[in-house]
């Protein structure tokens, strides 16, 4: 069996999550305390790829950096950059279907704590960066845990979005969902199994590790 969709998947999810947390805890942040009319906007836009069927994000995905379009054909022409077919318009379509896995726990979480913790850290002399990282993030690691590894999971778990602009490109874009899609078409039904069970395992393990460590099971069990 070859092992390359296997390790590309676990390499678009680390990326993803990575680049998806310095976007999504600036977004989160600015959703928690912001009282700008164009909230509800922005809640919208960001719980979207929650309902919108995949395929339809992959779809506009592929029409926007097409080369043959303006905006595609601008990025190639003056960047050399090329995110059809590619693992870095994985990386990006990725971000975009994930975001609301990392953004809403980190909202909720800092939706949770109380103002005064804020407005001491404010009367300390701390800047808001300052609060953010030093005062505020301590205080909502369950939520921290819980949406960088929902992130990771629902990228691993991947599809359509991936398909549409990706397409199945051994080493470059071929990750786990679609080789397994392409050997149950082969009817290579050992390969497809062998696939969707180490995703299974590793999937199952993370999400189980998270909750024990949120109930403060985890920690019982080690002491």
């Amino acid at each position: 069996m070859n092992w390359d969709p296997l390790i590309l998947t676990f390499k678009l999810a680390l990326v993803t999550t990575a680049l998806l947390f310095l976007v999504s805890l600036p977004l989160a942040y600015w959703l928690t305390y912001t009282k700008s009319k164009f909230k509800p906007i922005a809640e919208t836009l960001v719980s979207m790829p929650l309902v919108l069927p995949p395929t339809v994000l992959g779809f506009y995905f592929l029409i926007a950096f097409s080369p043959n379009n303006f905006f595609g054909n601008w990025l190639d022409q003056t960047f050399g950059i090329q995110l059809v077919f590619s693992f870095w318009g994985l990386v990006l379509a990725s971000m975009i279907y994930s975001l609301p896995f990392m953004v809403h726990p980190l909202q909720s979480g800092l939706s949770g704590l109380p103002n005064s913790l804020k407005e001491a850290s404010y009367v300390m002399g701390k800047s808001r960066f300052q609060t953010l990282v030093k005062v505020l993030l301590p205080n909502i690691k369950s939520s921290l845990l819980t949406g960088i590894v929902l992130a990771f999971a629902h990228t691993i778990g991947e599809f359509g979005v991936v398909l549409m602009i990706g397409g199945s490109i051994p080493g470059s874009t071929k990750v786990a969902s679609i080789a397994i899609y392409e050997e149950v078409e082969a009817l290579n039904y050992t390969a497809a199994n062998t696939y969707s069970l180490v995703l299974f395992a590793i999937t199952f393990g993370i999400l189980l590790l998270v909750y024990l460590s949120n109930g403060g099971y985890l920690k019982r069990f080690l002491k």
